[in-house]
């Protein structure tokens, strides 16, 4: 499975941005996205199979979502703050549990798209 993300890009702080992940070939039921900033371990945002979790940062502001038919993942960003700035990754796991920490063993990662809110 490889995974390309796109979308990222610079706004001002309320807007929005809406991030995609398309797989080529299947993705695995349970996908997510996270960001990391320089010097800072990853951290998970959302993640979803039959249903969405979200990180309390995120909670409200930003959504997950998957189209299966078009092997794609989403993330729509609302309300941006500045602190939303950072690499955005998406990862696709085979897991019985759907899980940030299951994704993160995943060896499918997308080659990140760079968010970038200013003040």
């Amino acid at each position: 499975v490889q995974l390309v993300e796109s979308g990222g890009g610079s706004v001002q702080a309320g807007g929005s941005l809406r991030l995609s992940c398309t797989a080529s070939g299947r993705a695995y039921s349970c996908s997510g996205w996270f960001r990391q900033v320089p010097g800072k371990k990853r951290e998970g945002v959302a993640h979803i199979n039959n249903y969405a979790t979200y990180a309390d940062s995120v909670k409200g502001r930003f959504t997950i979502s998957k189209d299966n038919a078009k092997n794609t993942l989403y993330l729509q960003m609302n309300s941006l703050k500045p602190e939303d700035t950072a690499m955005y990754y998406c990862a696709t796991v085979y897991a019985i549990t759907c899980t940030f920490e299951n994704l993160l063993r995943s060896p499918y990662w997308g080659q990140g798209t760079q968010v970038t809110v200013s003040s």
